[in-house]
Order: C-alpha cells, then structure tokens, then sequence
C-alpha cells in the first residue's frame, strides 16, 4: 500500500505526538507512508498550497471534510482493499478548504459528525488507517 498524508498544520501537543507516532510506525509495517505538513494559513493560502501539492497527483485523492460520506471502519478497509492507486488522504486547518479542494477530491470523507481539531482528526485517521490494514489481513485488531 502506498500512503501520503497531506495535513494542515503541526501537532503541538506531545500527548497527540506520541500517539500519532505509535500508529505511523504500526502503519508503516502495511506500506509505505509519506506525510506532507503545510504551514497554517488563510483558508484560501492553505487550500492553493493543498491543490499545489495535488497538481499532479494521480493517486485516489480523498478529502477529509463535514460534508463527506460517514463510513465504518469495515468500509474503509473495503475502500483501501479494493484501490489500485496510491492514496491521498488530506486534512485541511481549522476553517477546512474552498469548493476547489473539495472538487479535487475523488471522495469526500468525514470522520464524524463532530467538529475535531486537526490534532485529533489526524490521530483518528491514522488509527483507522492502521485499523484497516489490520481488518484486511485478517489480524485481531478489529473486533
């Protein structure tokens, strides 16, 4: 599997560091993962440096945003089984994107129904990224 993460922002808090570091290298044993971190900004500054940074992506560029489709974690797993691409997920700052990002994007996905900060919408994903690679090989994570 092949992994970017395109993520507004710095983590700040080392309680969130330290958990979101445990589940990178957890992850990483599934495949390769590149993290790509943009400095906060404007919306508009943050969302023209996102679309820079996917200008010439050809992965499956998946948006994490209120708006998106709210999934279980089995249909992730489903969704990243079955991608023959390179996945790119994004997390944009604390105000989210323009309509441009999210027309970027080949699936708008949410997290929940919450509003979290960008520290914990990145620790939930990547627990749910490692979630679903587990789900897909078969391993006991997942109940």
């Amino acid at each position: 599997m092949l992994l970017k993460l395109v993520v507004v922002g710095k983590v700040k808090d080392v309680h969130y560091s330290a958990k979101i570091n445990e589940f990178m290298q957890r992850l990483n044993a599934f495949g390769k993962v590149e993290v790509v971190e943009l400095r906060d900004d404007t919306v508009e500054k943050e969302s023209a440096a996102i679309l820079k940074v996917l200008e010439n992506e050809r992965g499956w560029v998946v948006i994490l945003d209120e708006r998106g489709e709210n999934i279980t974690s089995t249909l992730l797993a489903e969704k990243i089984r079955n991608c023959d691409r390179k996945i790119v997920m994004v997390i944009g700052g604390a105000f989210g994107f323009t309509d441009e990002v999210r027309k970027r994007a080949d699936y708008l996905l949410a997290l929940s129904k919450f509003t979290v900060t960008h520290e914990m919408a990145r620790l939930i994903l990547i627990e749910q990224l490692y979630r679903a690679c587990t789900i897909i090989a078969g391993k006991k994570y997942h109940h």
